[in-house]
């Protein structure tokens, strides 16, 4: 499927059409292109986003991450950035949008997101992290002050007592 085709399809997904979610379909495209990638069925593809804006849904539409599946993981800096890892060939590569054009329109705008050569529209680099490892399963713990079932790595000892984050008071003295 040609990339219009594939902006719509992630627009299904999304609710409209905007040159956010442009971003993340141009990325998951690229993706595919430069590590021998397609639609991942379980976790054979990670993709790491930097942000948590409208890209990300043409990413878990054309390349099948997701948070829930565990191979979509959220690294918030507050950049259009995207790393992606090949599992099963080790590949990976961080995509950064570069700082584009002004636009006349929001869909001018998408379009050259879409169409504009790659070079123009992400950097190329690697990721500065290595693969995430798998998804791993958990027990349950549950929470001493709100009763709550809560993942083991999330709880903490205070007083003595195992306590989700939400109860859990936080130490600072910097």
């Amino acid at each position: 499927m040609e990339i219009q085709g594939l902006f719509e399809k992630s627009a299904e997904f999304h609710g409209h059409q905007c040159p956010g979610l442009a971003i993340g379909v141009r990325a998951a495209v690229e993706a595919q292109k430069l590590l021998g990638i397609g639609h991942s069925a379980d976790e054979e593809v990670v993709c790491v986003t930097e942000n948590d804006a409208c890209g990300v849904d043409g990413i878990q539409v054309l390349l099948g991450c997701s948070a829930g599946k565990g191979n979509l993981i959220f690294r918030i800096r507050g950049k259009q950035a995207f790393s992606f890892f090949n599992r099963k060939s080790g590949e990976a590569v961080r995509l950064v949008l570069k700082e584009l054009p002004k636009m006349e329109s929001r869909e001018a705008k998408q379009n050259y997101i879409l169409q504009a050569p790659l070079e123009e529209v992400f950097e190329v680099k690697k990721p500065g992290y290595p693969l995430p490892e798998e998804a791993r399963l958990f027990q349950s713990v549950t929470c001493e002050a709100c009763g709550e079932s809560t993942a083991e790595p999330y709880i903490r000892l205070e007083n003595g007592r195992k306590v989700c984050l939400d109860c859990f008071s936080e130490y600072f003295r910097v």
